[in-house]
């Protein structure tokens, strides 16, 4: 057992949809559904870790005492983080940091957001100075923008086709028809993401996550409080946050300047490949020991690349695992068996703690009418904006 693993003792989410309400109702539904699954009290919890939502006001800046407020002031000790797609992962690290340290024994990890229809925008008024602000000021380039510069690279590396990537959502849909968290309980065909309207091309409306409103809360403790308890437990055994070394893209493109080329040292492995491989050395294990991943759909392109970053697969074979029905649950390695971003939508600080939520259910032998057989490793894996990122692999 590695002297870096804590437990998971519970789990709880509040369903994603467009639900109209403050996001603290959300994350307070999640927490309590976590401690419920836990058998322990709020007031049992030293430690919360919120992630930050930065489009619901003052109180989504500082998640952490907004859902100590809610749940009640009990004296806990609170952090808040913001890490854009990765906050939730980044607020999981806090409450392992201090779990680890020996400075509680108990923390409750809660994300939560009530998204806005539509792109994403910057936040804070005009910002000549943030790069987020100028892509869509000076470029109109939107999320999904890049999204297809990802995908255009895919299919001329490895000739993916439009009907590949549609085959992604027509999984993903399948797998969240059982999943009473999930926003999008419907089957999909592939004609009919081939028929949905362009937004960024190659991709078309049902290739692309929603922006939802959702919560996910997850109650970590030492392995000691765990067996304390007579607990069997699910195990956060690995978990990375490294920032990119080079290229400084989130697609990894080359440096284009033309006097860069004999100065800048390409690193050993991609960004998003460097988060899976500390995450696996960490715990022990290899993409081979993995029994289900989660991995960040934003787009259905891009689910296929993670596949082949987190070594599920060799580059440019994921459409043929995926043509084979190997990520379906009941495939060699199901690939989120959750129904992913495509059947929830985003709720940003909330994503990478509901993937948790998720695995934690797969490898307890919980998620009804999802469950892959047998499940005993798993790997969750976020990309965010700015070199934020996350890798977590749980075992049991």
């Amino acid at each position: 057992m590695s002297g870096k693993e804590i437990a998971i003792l519970g789990a709880g989410m509040h369903p994603w949809g467009k639900w109209g309400r403050s996001f603290i109702e959300y994350g307070l539904a999640a927490a309590r559904s976590a401690l419920a699954d836990a058998g322990l009290s709020w007031q049992d919890v030293q430690y919360v870790a919120g992630a930050d939502t930065i489009r619901n006001g003052y109180p989504g800046f500082i998640a952490g005492a907004t859902f100590a407020q809610a749940l009640g002031w009990s004296g806990a000790q609170v952090s808040s983080c913001y890490a854009a797609c990765a906050s939730g992962a980044q607020a999981i690290a806090n409450a392992r940091a201090q779990i680890l340290s020996g400075l509680c024994d108990v923390a409750l990890v809660v994300g939560a957001d009530a998204a806005p229809k539509g792109f994403f925008a910057p936040v804070g008024g005009d910002r000549p100075d943030d790069p987020d602000w100028l892509r869509f000021r000076l470029l109109g380039a939107t999320n999904p923008m890049y999204f297809a510069l990802a995908a255009r690279r895919r299919m001329a590396l490895y000739g993916s086709t439009s009907e590949d990537f549609a085959q992604v959502k027509v999984k993903n849909s399948r797998h969240g028809l059982n999943n009473p968290n999930a926003r999008y309980r419907k089957e999909v065909a592939v004609e009919q993401v081939l028929e949905s309207a362009v937004v960024a091309d190659p991709l078309r409306l049902l290739d692309i996550c929603a922006t939802s409103d959702g919560g996910a809360a997850l109650v970590l403790t030492s392995m000691e409080f765990a067996r304390s308890r007579g607990l069997e437990s699910v195990r956060i055994s690995g978990l990375s946050t490294v920032t990119p070394t080079f290229p400084k893209t989130v697609l990894d493109l080359p440096d284009f300047a033309t006097d860069s080329a004999m100065t800048v040292q390409v690193p050993e492995r991609p960004f998003r490949a460097a988060l899976a491989h500390k995450a696996y050395e960490e715990a022990g294990v290899g993409p081979e020991d993995v029994s289900a991943a989660e991995v960040y759909d934003l787009s259905t392109a891009l689910e296929l690349d993670w596949m082949e970053d987190i070594g599920l697969c060799e580059p440019g074979s994921a459409e043929s695992l995926l043509r084979a029905g190997e990520t379906s649950i009941g495939g060699r390695i199901p690939v989120n068996p959750s129904g992913g971003l495509a059947s929830f939508g985003e709720a940003i600080p909330a994503q990478a703690i509901a993937q948790l939520c998720e695995l934690t259910w797969q490898l307890r032998g919980q998620a009804e009418g999802r469950q892959v057989e047998g499940a005993r490793v798993g790997i969750a894996v976020n990309q965010g904006l700015f070199g934020h990122g996350s890798a977590t692999v749980v075992t049991r």
